[in-house]
């Protein structure tokens, strides 16, 4: 449970003893939400992770929507309908319903055109409400900025709480920009500062988010609620034979995949943008071969991902990258894969690397220590949350090539290296389960329909 959770549980006794002065035990004990309404407007959660602008957020509205359901949350996730093909409604988990909803184009629509389209998402969202009894929804929890404006409006029309999820934010990402990459539009800052504002609860993933939720956004602190996401235990795991240390995994891995058996393989995985940095790992690996050229024969950087966001603008740019530095030979491009192939890589890779200059927490980060693979990355965001610099991995000030080639050295110096710390990883990702967020997600929804209750009360007082 998060710090804020064990907070979250005082507060919130103080706050539910009494209703406008009425005795709790006349109201009720509190009770958590039958039914939600999830938004995610402008990325499907049946995607795949790491195409176009599926990722990160994907597999958290996925994973958190089935654990609320096995903890007796129904969750229905509004998404915006990307082919005709789509049935109206599609039944992800028990208990988790996606409901496709046409609003503009199907094919062709860049995120950045999306806001013009709200008002029709937003309609497809009342028209689908329409259909039930009042009271069918008992919160809204919106993901990303688009959903927040939609989640504004229909929590306001059901009476219900908003919850909202920023999962990024423009002010932080644009004080972070990568070179060359595209500012975040002033109509994002100002539709963010909106969202802040109406919400009834904002989940923040780190303390840090928190805090800059506050300074950025003017952020009531009492409305911030820190829950880390979690991470699949049962899916990324270290391989293996029970009892076996990570090697083992790692060996089985690489021999699936083709990789090695004894070479130094730092892994990227994710989406291909200036935002993630992959110009930074190859441009160490650069400069690593640069200083020590015998290790050209076992080096194998394997970069796992598709274009999204700026990115798109030169989906070859990576690797006519590579060519320039004259490593391509030892990068080997991989499509975005499934999250059970997706947990091979991690095994196979002797470090996970990720240069990001903005991250909201890094779930790749947590998924590879969960493998037991160690994480080299930036010092940013929620990273120095998902990793335990010296311990499950290193994290890096900066984006200097040459800091990450240091590290890299030090793996291909020591090949014990990647195991020790692979041990200390797995240990430090099972701290991030989903069945934990998902119980204090439901915690926050709880106080939020609390609290309004409360409000209501006390203006018929």
């Amino acid at each position: 449970m998060s710090q804020y959770a064990s907070r979250l549980g005082a507060r919130r006794g103080r706050a539910l003893g009494t209703l406008a002065g009425t005795p709790l035990r006349r109201l009720g004990a509190p009770r958590k939400p039958r039914r939600i309404a999830m938004l995610s407007v402008h990325t499907s959660p049946l995607h795949q992770p790491g195409t176009g602008d599926a990722g990160g957020m994907n597999v958290y509205i996925v994973e958190l929507a089935k654990r609320l359901a096995a903890i007796n949350i129904e969750v229905e996730i509004f998404t915006r309908a990307t082919t005709g093909a789509l049935p109206p409604a599609v039944e992800l988990a028990p208990g988790v319903l996606v409901r496709h909803i046409d609003a503009g184009p199907y094919e062709g629509l860049a995120k950045e055109e999306l806001p013009a389209q709200l008002c029709a998402f937003t309609h497809g969202v009342m028209q689908a409400w329409a259909g039930h009894r009042p009271g069918h929804y008992d919160l809204v929890h919106s993901h990303y900025w688009l959903s927040g404006h939609v989640g504004w409006l229909a929590a306001e029309r059901w009476g219900v709480p908003l919850v909202h999820a920023m999962h990024t934010m423009a002010k932080v990402k644009n004080a972070a920009l990568a070179a060359g990459d595209t500012p975040e539009p002033d109509t994002r800052v100002i539709g963010e500062t909106q969202i802040v504002r109406a919400a009834d609860r904002l989940i923040a993933n780190t303390e840090g988010e928190a805090r800059e939720l506050i300074h950025h956004y003017d952020a009531d602190p009492g409305k911030v609620a820190v829950v880390h996401p979690g991470v699949n235990l049962d899916r990324f795991t270290p391989g293996g034979a029970p009892g076996d240390g990570p090697g083992s995994g790692r060996a089985a891995a690489r021999e699936r995949l083709g990789l090695p058996a004894d070479a130094l393989v730092p892994l990227f995985a994710g989406r291909i943008q200036p935002l993630k940095a992959p110009d930074v790992l190859l441009r160490a690996v650069a400069v690593l071969l640069d200083e020590r050229p015998e290790l050209r024969g076992r080096i194998v950087v394997p970069v796992v991902g598709g274009p999204s966001g700026s990115g798109l603008a030169k989906p070859e740019g990576l690797q006519k990258l590579a060519a320039r530095l004259g490593i391509a030979d030892v990068v080997r491009f991989r499509p975005p894969v499934g999250q059970e192939q997706l947990a091979d890589w991690y095994r196979a890779a002797s470090v996970l690397v990720m240069p990001s200059h903005s991250e909201s927490f890094g779930l790749v980060a947590a998924e590879a220590q969960a493998c037991a693979t160690p994480v080299l990355a930036a010092a940013v965001g929620g990273l120095p949350v998902a990793v335990r610099d010296g311990e499950s991995g290193f994290l890096v000030d900066g984006h200097d090539p040459a800091d990450y080639a240091a590290v890299l050295r030090r793996f291909a110096d020591e090949p014990g290296l990647a195991g020790r710390m692979g041990e200390a990883a797995a240990r430090h990702a099972r701290r991030f389960g989903w069945d934990t967020a998902a119980a204090a997600t439901a915690e926050v929804y709880t106080e939020a329909m609390a609290e309004r209750r409360r409000r209501l009360r006390s203006s018929h007082v």
